[in-house]
């Protein structure tokens, strides 16, 4: 499989486990089973007046891969760059569409934030908001103790390129403030950066990511938890609605990263991995997505259902995204010379 299908798989499977997941995002697991009968929800179902419909999970991840794309035309055309900062940009470009005016001065150039679609609120997490709105320059650290997963959710996009851990870490700290709620962030996306870049399987990748990140000051309450996936995995215990409810409701970093990694890793399909991480008490949109990204990644967009595929909201939007992530060098970081003019006209990195 080539590294634009697992982009590809990566990015769309993220956002169906997230449109899966949406219309069960506040519902208690018996008020689920009630709905939707006894294995719960198994296919879309409307939410926010559509079939498909994605939450603010990834509108914030496609807001996330335009502020490294921007970040990548910045520093090759001027040779310097601060990759948060610019991340910060972008996401303040998503405050924007959410009806509220950010603090500093934020441009509309470029093409995402004029995809109308995307200018629609979907119960956007208030430590995001909250940390945003207050933000006065770019690359501001939030002033919060939050862990939640507000920072996991949108990261993907960073496994594809050079510093995986550390954009994804210090690109989540612009919003939480707690050690558990930026660096459980960072292990995601090394995780899936492991997968696409040295073909690891699932298991694999976790365990090595562990291993070099798992022992970093703050990441005590990831590393509990994950090792408590891998532990039920190694025993054959397979995720249930009751057994996902030990982990708690995925509200929170750590919590959501075990959910969706224990229904990934547990999972013969993609669609029963997605299945599987939606059908719990508590957030199933951001652990749907957290399952769908490291399936999709695994599987490629050729393992995702086509029913599911054909109804999701902003399909075009994403497979974009992974095409032009696809056409930049991995580490633009160290990159010189010329660049994909293309890139830097729809991602100016002004």
């Amino acid at each position: 499989m080539n590294r634009l299908e697992r982009i590809k798989g990566c990015l769309l499977g993220g956002a169906v486990g997230d449109a899966l997941g949406a219309p069960v995002e506040f519902l208690e697991w018996n008020a689920i089973r009630a709905t939707f009968g006894a294995q719960g929800i198994v296919d879309f179902a409307p939410a926010y007046g559509r079939l498909g419909a994605v939450t603010d999970d990834t509108q914030m991840m496609l807001f996330t891969a335009e502020g490294l794309l921007r970040a990548y035309v910045r520093g090759s055309s001027r040779g310097i760059c601060h990759v948060p900062s610019v991340i910060h940009h972008a996401l303040l470009r998503w405050l924007m569409t959410q009806d509220y005016p950010p603090a500093t001065h934020v441009s509309l150039d470029g093409w995402l934030v004029k995809e109308r679609a995307l200018w629609s609120r979907r119960a956007p997490g208030n430590t995001c908001l909250s940390a945003l709105k207050a933000s006065r320059h770019f690359g501001q650290l939030a002033e919060n103790n939050s862990k939640g997963c507000g920072a996991v959710m949108r990261v993907a996009p960073c496994a594809f390129f050079g510093n995986a851990f550390d954009y994804a870490a210090d690109s989540g700290r612009l919003t939480h403030g707690h050690p558990t709620g930026y660096l459980a962030a960072g292990l995601f996306a090394d995780i899936l950066q492991r997968i696409v870049d040295r073909e690891d399987s699932l298991e694999h990748a976790i365990t090595e990511s562990l291993a070099e990140h798992g022992e970093k000051p703050g990441m005590e309450e990831t590393r509990t938890l994950l090792e408590r996936v891998l532990f039920y995995y190694y025993e054959g215990y397979r995720p249930t609605p009751e057994r996902i409810d030990e982990f708690g409701a995925g509200w929170i970093a750590e919590e959501a990263l075990a959910i969706g990694v224990w229904c990934a890793l547990s999972a013969t399909s993609f669609e029963q991995g997605v299945i599987n991480a939606v059908n719990h008490s508590g957030d199933s949109d951001s652990t749907g997505l957290i399952a769908g990204h490291l399936l999709g990644i695994q599987y490629g967009r050729e393992g995702i259902p086509a029913h599911w595929l054909d109804r999701l909201e902003l399909r075009e939007v994403i497979e974009k995204v992974a095409e032009d992530i696809e056409r930049v060098p991995r580490d633009y970081s160290r990159y010189g010379g010329e660049f994909d003019e293309g890139i830097e006209a729809e991602y100016p990195g002004s």
